[in-house]
């Protein structure tokens, strides 16, 4: 064999390995929480929630921009730095992330939600038994409960606007609600959901955008102290704790003061940074 052709088989058996690499998916990015209990390190899910991942970067680092709530101006700075856990339920959560540090505040914008429910399930999950008996997740505790999440909600989808238009279609109701799942309810109560993603459920160590209801996340994130399926479907999940879960589980003990669960002590977020990922 010559050399000329010794060339061309190190280039067929090479080149392709080579394309292969560069086409590789780029690793998760890792975030390092410096806190004044200690670090969490946490691997972002950049695929499964890009836009999520890319607002808590971008605000962490200081690139996006947010309106100051103190002076109502635009600004360009690292966010989170010098912000606290506002809020500490033992045995549920750590939350962050509100400029104000009483969980009313926010970067002055809001965005859509992350999930893909049939990823998480919820499609073949039934919103009542044949009892008619509520799915626990939904947080039914009274018949009002019921008509606020389930049936109002049914109603509006099913353009129902009068007493006299529910009578008329009351088995066509009746039907529907039977046949109803977590995520048509879901569904129902604004949230909307991309079949594209691959959603984790909100499971103990894992990181998840607080709000106040459908598409209203901002830049307070929780970290849950254990799972917590009732949360599916609600919640964006854009990370993982992958080291440092002591340090979480330590400020989850923190003394706190009713009702807000507030830590009597500020429980401080010194920064938060991107790190080099590892393999």
């Amino acid at each position: 064999m010559n050399r000329f052709m010794a060339l061309i088989i190190v280039a067929v058996l090479v080149l392709p390995a080579l394309a292969a690499e560069e086409k590789a998916e780029a690793p998760d990015p890792q975030c390092v929480i410096k806190t004044n209990k200690g670090e969490i390190v946490v691997k972002l899910f950049a695929k499964e929630a890009p836009q999520t991942v890319a607002n808590f970067i971008g605000l962490a680092e200081g690139v996006k921009e947010f309106t100051d709530p103190n002076t109502g101006q635009k600004v360009k700075r690292p966010f989170y730095d010098n912000l606290i856990f506002h809020r500490v339920i033992k045995g549920f959560m750590i939350q962050g992330g509100c400029p104000l540090g009483t969980g009313r505040g926010n970067p002055g914008y809001r965005f859509a939600d992350e999930i893909n429910a049939d990823a998480l399930g919820l499609h073949t999950m039934k919103a009542v038994d044949a009892q008619m008996k509520p799915h626990p997740w939904m947080g039914v505790r009274s018949q009002e409960d019921f008509n606020n999440t389930v049936l109002r909600p049914l109603f509006r989808a099913m353009g129902i606007t009068s007493d006299e238009q529910l009578k008329q279609r009351q088995m066509e109701v009746d039907k529907r609600v039977r046949a109803l799942t977590l995520k048509e309810v879901y569904t129902n109560l604004g949230y909307k959901y991309n079949d594209k993603l691959k959603s984790h459920a909100p499971k103990r160590g894992f990181l998840a955008m607080a709000n106040s209801g459908p598409n209203t996340n901002g830049s307070q994130f929780f970290i849950n102290l254990a799972d917590t399926p009732w949360l599916t479907g609600k919640h964006t999940v854009f990370g993982q704790v992958i080291r440092g879960m002591h340090v979480v589980d330590s400020i989850g003990t923190v003394p706190v003061d009713p009702p807000a669960s507030r830590p009597r002590e500020p429980v401080r977020i010194i920064s938060i940074r991107t790190i080099k990922s590892q393999p």
